[in-house]
């Protein structure tokens, strides 16, 4: 791996040497950034990545309240659900680039501050394409504030084992945000004002953080990839708007034209991403099983948990008759455990190399979701605990090392292109997942609980293909 000094971290250019000593001082104060304050900005970047996944989460239990105060009929509640994961998915490696080639302060930001106010905005929504757009607002200014949240902590922490300490903590902080935001979603007096709550939380760490944070960029020079940015976000917008409609039917002339409508853009982002001097994403990466592995197990970590877990909440609602608050009381032991692993598991590093804790992560998740089957035809929420624990612990595990690999899988100049990349793949698969969920538990003739079981077992099936798909993309020696 390629060395950096502190000036190459930082972005600064070198320039002449200046002729006084009072010069010296004025150049250095106008040009170079004050020096990263590595456990202020690892505080800063974990908050708020918290935050950007408790707006994430908190509709999993208000779903069926939300519905029917927008008055949102079952083939639309998709909807509700990829909004976010959409503007996640089409902006992450936008945002990845921007932020390495015109700072990732700047970036970081911005993405906070949009996010507190496209959530309080989202409250405010009174018909479900109003809130849809408020809730994609939300994903594109979260994939601000997480693709360069990692750059952030890339340089202030150069070192392999302070990386090692630094990714390990974020990557809990995304399980403490999916665990945290069901609970305040459910403990509120109402799905608007959890959302009111949940702005005020994104602007008081934007505040916090003009204040803290130190400014680092890898700069290339040229302009933003406006026309790749474009392609990518018209390509997921057709995606997600062919799988949501497919649960109608796959064969009709809307969804033909949605899949072929997204293949065509693809390939133009391609033949982009190809002639621009400043891609949004190096192609040349998708030789490196390294880069591969991270973007595998991005997708399939949104196709198989995310998914399944984002529906999971409102099916619960729906056959068990639990509460908002019991639903997300519920749900926190999963999450909660994803949360304490996450935070431990930077202790295997050394013995398990990240690439090993995927698949052991995919492989304790699809025994989880093997275990919950028949549940739900039960009526017994007790026979879903053990799989809870057995997938929570292989979410942790999930968690703790997609942004480790994430960030060693490219170039280090490149980390937050490195993190959006990584990131993009998962919020695709949080989009296909959460459609494909939702179809599969609504569609089956035999009642929610088959088709609950459905769900479960396809999402079991998703898992084992992910521990083989990283486990097959290896580096070759």
């Amino acid at each position: 791996m390629p060395r950096f000094n502190e000036r190459t971290l930082r972005g600064t250019v070198p320039r002449s040497a200046p002729h006084t000593p009072h010069t010296a001082h004025a150049t250095r104060s106008r040009e170079s950034p004050p020096p990263p304050r590595p456990t202020a900005t690892l505080a800063l970047t974990s908050a708020a990545t918290a935050v950007a996944l408790m707006t994430y989460t908190a509709p999993m239990v208000t779903l069926p309240d939300t519905a029917a105060a927008l008055h949102t009929p079952l083939s639309a509640q998709a909807w509700l659900l990829n909004g976010a994961p959409l503007g996640l998915a089409a902006l992450l490696l936008v945002a990845g680039s921007l932020a390495d080639d015109h700072g990732r302060r700047r970036v970081f930001l911005a993405g906070t501050l949009a996010l507190g106010i496209t959530t309080a905005l989202g409250g405010l929504a009174t018909s479900t394409w109003a809130f849809t757009l408020a809730r994609v607002a939300q994903g594109a200014a979260s994939a601000a504030l997480l693709a360069s949240g990692l750059g952030l902590l890339v340089a202030a922490f150069p070192s392999p084992r302070g990386r090692l300490h630094a990714t390990g903590v974020w990557g809990a902080f995304v399980s403490g945000g999916i665990a945290a935001g069901p609970l305040v979603a459910g403990a509120l007096p109402g799905w608007r004002v959890g959302y009111a709550v949940l702005g005020a939380a994104a602007l008081l760490v934007a505040g916090l953080g003009v204040r803290v944070l130190s400014e680092s960029r890898s700069p290339r020079g040229g302009r933003p990839d406006a026309a790749g940015a474009t392609a990518f976000g018209l390509a997921l917008v057709a995606l997600v708007a062919a799988l949501t409609l497919g649960r109608d039917g796959w064969l009709r002339a809307p969804v033909g034209l949605l899949l072929a409508a997204t293949v065509v853009l693809v390939a133009v982002f391609t033949v982009v991403e190809r002639r621009v001097r400043t891609p949004m994403i190096d192609l040349g990466l998708l030789r490196s099983p390294r880069f591969l592995a991270s973007s595998a197990g991005g997708l399939f970590t949104g196709l198989a948990v995310i998914g399944l877990f984002s529906y999971l909440p409102a099916l619960l609602q729906q056959t068990l008759r639990l509460s908002p608050m019991d639903t997300a009381w519920l749900l926190l032991l999963w999450s909660g455990l994803s949360f304490a692993v996450a935070l431990q598991a930077k202790r295997l590093a050394g013995r398990v190399p990240p690439r090993g804790q995927l698949a052991v992560g995919f492989l304790l998740h699809t025994v989880g979701a093997l275990t919950m089957l028949g549940a739900v035809a039960a009526d017994s929420w007790v026979r879903l605990l053990p799989g809870l624990v057995l997938s929570g612990v292989g979410s942790g595990l999930l968690n703790a090392a997609l942004p480790l690999l994430a960030v060693e899988s490219v170039p280090i100049e490149r980390a937050a292109m490195g993190s959006g990349a990584q990131q993009t793949f998962r919020y695709i698969g949080s989009c296909a997942g959460v459609a494909l969920t939702i179809a599969l538990a609504t569609s089956s003739g035999a009642g929610l609980s088959h088709g609950a079981d459905v769900a479960m077992a396809v999402s079991a099936g998703l898992g084992v293909t992910g521990a083989a798909s990283v486990l097959v993309l290896r580096e070759r020696g």
